[in-house]
């Protein structure tokens, strides 16, 4: 609101307003005398202008010799016809025109009848004599110039005299020269004899114009003094807006009545100058006095007119002034009320700040907190600041609420210096903390050093005289470090750092000082011993060297029973050099030496652990502490009908997406693995087993990682809500939810920290294995969170993701394809434009995905991946090298019918990638292979044997059954078995789930691939990274002549037989009694190898079985070049004797989706 003395009239502005309302009065009563000076209802020339056109009367500005105005009536033949109406109307306006002091003198009428009658002129003399409405002076009668009518009106004038009686006399002359001698010929007309110009109408022109002026100018001055009246009596608002609308309201009528001014003006200004217009032209003449009369009213109605301008523009300028101090004072008043409000708010806010912190890490984020926030807040202080200046250039402007300003800006300059003042205290105080924290921080890092430098000086070295000066100079030479380094004076930190010793802190700095003061007494120990070997070597003694197994000792290694013969050797030595006494006295001194400093080492070691234990129980208790405070003081109060009308309709029925399984992990914690960690305090270095059997339960933290950009967001939208503010208020947080909702985060990667610290004092202890184990764990987990953020990510895939299996590896690449089947631009294209992908591998699939742009911030940040294609990994090899790039390899599938070149980042990345993918093949080929043999053993115990005289059943399947025993013990054997049963088809192109149930089994007959999952590319060796590229192929099949490099060779050879289905194509009707005959064409299936190279064999089509010999079906192997290369079922139907038709590639492998993108 603003003051009140703001809507005062000042003194300078209530003079200007009074001499103005003068000069509109006195313009006023100017127009008004100028337009009529009689006390009658004036009249105007535009009033009976029809009537003084008649020109029977008219007023031609002469003058008598005393002034008198002089009429003039003309010869007007129809004057007695004129209505008395008219003629009254115009000797009023005639007789108005003249001055008052001229018409007092009074009139001389001049009646030129020269050309009338007598009768006429008798009653025109009459009748004006009877209604002249003014004083006469003199009537001057031109008689009739007829001898009749003149003889007969000097009669009848003598004899009617008395008719004629009037209070002026009546003098009829009977020439124009006789009327000379009253009236100078100067101010007679022309039609009078006289040199008097005059123009009847421009008379009438000039008198309408004038008194059209004097009107406007009457109208001007009564806006005139009703405006300035308004602008007086204006109230002044107590807002911007409404002072900005009167302003600008205001405004505008100024401008109208200064346009009203102006044309009022230029009006003026065009009479005047038709005044004049004889003078212009003939300056000679002269003006008449009704001429000058009418000069002197248009300058006198100008000179009014200016001079209530100026006064007008005087008070104006004061009013607007007052308009736009007020205006200024309302916008002052606004931004004094906004930047208060906001500093009032920083106020608050700076009061928060109280914590010092309880690290370094914790005082530099702290630190770090105010100074993001005093640049933050700089720009509101900086506004108050400016503020403050304004109204100080207000008051040197003089304004008028000199009074109301001067306050407001002593108060903004008391409150940015007050918040100076107080973040500036703030910050010394974290200035003070991060000294304290840094003073302790390295307090803590010398006394591990001091440990690790006892832990690792080596003992034996320590037995000699000069190891153990050696020992002792680097002992003492360290604790000279200590005064930089260490707390010197207790009492001295208590008082340097009182303002900020919380009772946490405090004992966070007694802690300190009682682990340094035990780190000094176990140097000063040390000392102590290394000071007593040193002094017993009193002459020379032979040292023995240590054995070279002592040299790869740990630095701290426990005495041992080759220690003990080391001390016999020395003990001998010793013998043959000195007295035995002596020589004995000197080992066991050395022994103990040795004892004591391994305990040292122990102890200290020891500690180290209990400290990295004690750090791991307290901060499992805060967090979950703070778990319980999260869940209690915001996700149950969520539900409190009490906090209901706090909620925002976006938070409504959001509890699960705001805080995920938050409950889950608090329960885990609280219930089982902090009480199991505490089982640990008396053994720390046994703490890895609590991991690894809680280690599935650690799994939840994934699920809530990728709870969390859901979670992110949520929070982003409704951070303002005041629900948060009145929890946070209640709960006396200083920081805000999102920071709590971050807490799981950044705990589960503490762990890994606490384990490292925590094996790193533990290497020769029992539960070593288990601590390095449940770290690798922990890592897996982090790395399995991470991977599962990325896989979130992926939009466009149809299928469930969790039937590819398990998460294997994921990252960027650049890709380029060649498939054989592709357009030849197509191919050329892809072949040379690479695309960038995101490759996701699975145990059962390779996903090809293209990352999109990343947006927004926090989580919403993270990128997103769009589903391209994916490949079986049942139908996929690899090219582990490709010529010219050690970071690409090949990915090809369906025997290099779509080969995918793969560009990794470093060549580390890429070798990564090929073992894995290696990894995956293989244990898919040797799966397959145990099922393929464990169901032809199953076959084979019943299968009938040929009736040999030498051959035993029993034998032949001991035999069978021992080598199915070998070749599962041979991952890489090239001998395998296929099941003669049908197996699932495998997904269509395009489909999503490699796994699906609902997809019928289908045979695809394929040229001759006996290999399991009938993939191309499988070395039975591997090669290194240097060989050739054509060496490098891998794929879950077995043989090497079915990689892609055998079928450009071409390599005909022997070939081995497994088992599986075949069509046979040459007729071998030579059977012997116990043999299968076939025929080209017949269909049969290879089951079993028998004894004495006899294959049992049974055909399909006559549905027969029996044995028949290898070297039969060997020479029909061999009649062709091409019978043990995988091809597609396009190919020549003539390049393989036998051809299987239930091969593991068209049954197990096929590509997921051939989308390209």
């Amino acid at each position: 609101m603003g003051e009140r003395n703001a809507t005062r009239i000042s003194v300078s502005e209530m003079k200007s307003y009074y001499l103005y309302s003068e000069w509109c009065s006195w313009l006023l009563s100017v127009a008004d005398d100028e337009i009529m000076h009689q006390d009658i209802t004036p009249l105007c020339a535009a009033d009976i202008k029809d009537q003084l056109k008649k020109r029977f009367a008219y007023l031609s500005g002469g003058r008598g010799q005393d002034g008198s105005p002089v009429i003039t009536f003309p010869d007007y033949p129809a004057f007695s016809d004129v209505p008395d109406k008219e003629f009254q109307n115009v000797m009023t306006y005639l007789t108005s025109i003249p001055s008052l002091q001229d018409a007092g003198i009074g009139f001389i009428l001049v009646i030129d009848r020269r050309q009338d009658k007598w009768t006429s002129v008798k009653a025109s003399v009459l009748r004006i004599a009877a209604s002249f409405p003014a004083n006469l002076q003199l009537v001057l009668v031109l008689r009739p110039t007829g001898f009749f009518q003149r003889t007969l009106s000097d009669l009848a004038f003598k004899f009617n005299r008395d008719d004629f009686k009037m209070k002026v006399p009546v003098i009829m002359l009977s020439s124009v020269p006789e009327l000379h001698g009253y009236i100078d010929k100067s101010q007679l007309t022309e039609d009078l004899g006289g040199t008097l110009d005059y123009c009847h109408t421009r008379w009438l022109y000039h008198r309408t114009a004038i008194e059209s002026f004097a009107l406007m100018v009457k109208q001007t001055a009564q806006m005139l003094q009703s405006f300035g009246t308004e602008l007086a009596e204006t109230e002044l608002p107590n807002d911007v807006q409404s002072t900005s609308s009167v302003l600008c309201a205001h405004t505008e009528k100024k401008v109208k009545a200064k346009e009203d001014m102006r044309l009022a003006l230029n009006e003026g200004q065009n009479i005047l100058e038709s005044i004049r217009e004889p003078l212009a032209k003939s300056p000679e003449q002269s003006l008449n006095q009704d001429q000058l009369d009418n000069q002197t009213t248009v300058q006198r109605l100008l000179a009014q007119l200016n001079e209530t301008e100026a006064a007008f523009d005087e008070f104006w300028a004061k009013h607007q002034q007052k308009l736009e101090q007020c205006l200024q004072l309302r916008h002052f008043e606004q931004d004094f009320r906004e930047v208060k409000a906001s500093l009032d708010v920083l106020a608050q806010k700076i009061a928060t700040f109280t914590d010092v912190g309880n690290s370094l890490a914790h005082a530099e984020h702290l630190l770090k907190d105010l100074t993001s926030f005093e640049e933050k807040s700089s720009a509101a202080v900086e506004r108050a600041r400016a503020l403050s200046l304004e109204g100080e250039q207000l008051i040197d402007n003089k304004h008028y609420a000199v009074d109301s300003i001067r306050p407001k800006c002593h108060e903004l300059r008391h409150l940015c210096d007050q918040f100076t003042a107080e973040v500036g205290q703030r910050r010394g105080l974290l200035n003070k903390s991060l000294e304290l924290h840094s003073l302790l921080e390295a307090s803590m890092k010398w006394c591990d050093e001091g440990i690790y430098l006892l832990a690792s000086q080596p003992v034996d070295k320590c037995q000699s005289q000069d190891g153990a000066e050696a020992a002792l100079q680097e002992i003492e030479k360290f604790l000279e470090t200590g005064a930089e380094n260490k707390i010197q004076e207790l009492n001295k930190i208590y008082l340097d750092y009182e303002p900020i010793l919380t009772q946490d802190l405090l004992e966070h700095v007694q802690k300190v000082f009682q682990k340094q003061e035990s780190m000094e007494e176990m140097f000063h120990r040390r000392q102590a011993s290394l000071k007593k070997l040193a002094a017993k070597q009193t002459r020379p003694v032979q040292p023995v060297a240590p054995r070279p197994e002592a040299l790869t000792k740990s630095p701290c290694p426990s005495p041992g029973v080759r220690r003990g013969s080391e001390n016999n050797s020395s003990e001998g030595s010793a013998l043959r050099r000195g007295p035995y006494r002596r020589a004995k006295s000197e080992m066991s001194e050395g022994r103990q030496g040795r004892s004591s400093s391994t305990g040292e080492e122990e102890e200290s070691l020891a500690i180290l652990r209990r400290h990295v234990m004690n750090e791991l129980l307290d901060t499992e208790r805060v967090y979950v502490e703070e778990l319980l405070c999260v869940l209690e003081g915001y996700a149950a109060e969520m539900d409190n009908p009490l906090m209901t009308h706090l909620l925002t309709a976006g938070l409504q029925n959001k509890k699960d997406v705001l805080f995920g399984n938050m409950e889950e992990i608090y329960h885990f914690h609280n219930r089982i693995f902090l009480r199991e960690l505490e089982n640990y305090i008396d053994c720390p270095e046994l703490v890895g087993r609590c991991f690894l059997e809680r280690m599935e339960e650690f799994q939840i933290y994934e699920k809530y990682c990728q709870n969390k950009p859901r979670s992110e967001s949520l929070w982003r939208q409704c951070s303002d809500c005041p629900f948060f503010q009145e929890c946070q208020k209640k709960l006396d947080h200083k920081l805000s939810l999102d920071s709590y909702l971050l807490k799981p985060v950044q705990r589960i990667t503490k762990y890994q920290l606490l384990l490292k610290e925590m094996l790193k004092y533990s290497k020769n202890c029992e539960g070593a294995e288990d601590l390095q184990e449940a770290l690798s764990s922990i890592l897996g987990i982090l790395k399995a969170v991470n991977d599962s953020m990325h896989l979130i990510a992926i939009t466009g895939y149809d299928g469930n993701l969790s039937d590819l299996g398990k998460l294997l590896m994921q990252g960027s690449f650049s890709v380029w394809t060649d498939h054989k089947k592709g357009h030849t631009k197509v191919k050329d294209l892809a072949r040379f434009k690479p695309m960038q992908r995101h490759l996701f591998l699975h145990e059962k699939a390779v996903l090809f995905c293209k990352k999109r742009e990343e947006n927004g911030e926090g989580y919403e940040k993270a990128p997103s991946y769009s589903y391209k294609q994916s490949l079986n990994m049942t139908a996929v090899g690899i090219t582990e090298n490709v010529k010219g790039d050690a970071k690409k390899f090949e990915i090809w599938y369906n025997a290099r019918e779509e080969v995918y070149i793969i560009q990794a980042p470093t060549p580390e990345i890429k070798a990564a990638w090929v073992n894995e993918i290696r990894k995956v093949l293989t244990s898919q080929l040797q799966a397959c292979r145990e099922a393929s043999q464990h169901r032809a053993l199953e076959q084979s115990q019943s299968l009938p044997l040929p009736a040999s005289s030498n051959t035993s059943p029993s034998k032949g399947n001991t035999r069978n059954v021992k080598k199915l025993e070998e070749r599962k013990t041979d991952p890489l054997s090239l001998e395998g078995y296929v099941s003669s049963t049908t197996l699932p088809k495998p997904p269509e192109k395009g489909k999503a789930s490699p796994t699906s149930p609902d997809k019928k089994a289908k045979r695809h007959e394929v040229k001759s691939d006996p290999t399991p999952f009938g993939l191309q590319g499988w070395s039975k060796t591997s090669h290194p990274l240097e060989a050739p590229e054509d060496n490098d192929g891998w794929s879950s099949a077995e043989e090497p002549i079915n990689s892609s490099d055998a079928e450009e060779e071409g390599g005909v050879g022997p070939r081995k037989l497994v088992p599986g289905k075949y069509t046979i194509v040459v007729d071998d009707e030579k059977g012997g009694p116990n043999t299968l005959a076939v025929r080209s064409g017949d269909m049969v299936e290879v089951v079993q190898e028998g004894d004495e190279g006899l294959w049992y064999v049974r055909n399909l089509t006559s549905s027969k079985e029996g044995w028949v010999p290898a070297s039969s079906l060997s020479v029909l192997l061999s009649k062709s070049s091409s019978a043990q290369c995988l091809s597609s079922s396009e190919s020549s139907t003539g390049s393989a004797l036998l051809s299987n038709s239930s091969s593991c590639s068209e049954s197990c492998g096929g590509p997921l989706s051939d989308l390209q993108g």
